[in-house]
């Protein structure tokens, strides 16, 4: 590749994480927000998002949707209950398991909040085409995936490893 392709080549690959940096840093502080209006942490908030995409689950199933440890499993499915959004149920088939499931209607007790945000975005993507969406959809999904990923070998990191204070 010629220097001029490459200069071009690293300006967009910038651009794209600058972007995914702003859209991560936009959607923390809307999630945080709308979380904090329902009266619940951005944790409990995302752990709500993840039960009602897969549905109730165990804690070990949860953390590998999350990459959360079990012990912090653990404590936000206390906090949901404690809270009243969420309960802990016996597997149907394996009584030795247990299932956090929501309690409530949890997507109309969200929905006023979205409905600004989803507008907006509804006519953000009536401006691409068909091929364009299906790109857009791949990128977002694996680069949700990657950083689970990440997130999840975050949570394995020793204390240890974590980055020393100044001496």
């Amino acid at each position: 590749m010629d220097q001029a392709r490459m200069s071009q080549r690293e300006a967009l690959l910038q651009a794209v994480y600058d972007s995914g940096r702003e859209l991560s840093t936009a959607s923390v502080m809307f999630h945080a927000k709308l979380s904090e209006l329902r009266g619940l942490s951005a944790t409990e908030g995302k752990a709500v998002d993840i039960l009602l995409r897969f549905g109730p689950m165990t804690a070990g199933e949860f953390g590998e949707h999350s990459g959360l440890a079990p012990a912090s499993v653990t404590g936000l499915m206390q906090r949901l209950e404690r809270k009243g959004v969420a309960k802990r149920v016996r597997h149907a088939e394996d009584k030795r398991k247990v299932l956090i499931e929501l309690v409530g209607d949890q997507p109309a007790a969200a929905a006023p909040h979205f409905a600004d945000f989803m507008a907006g975005l509804a006519a953000l993507l009536e401006g691409y085409s068909d091929d364009e969406l299906r790109v857009i959809a791949d990128f977002s999904s694996r680069a949700a995936r990657i950083q689970q990923e990440a997130a999840g070998r975050l949570g394995q990191a020793s204390s240890i490893d974590q980055v020393p204070g100044p001496a």
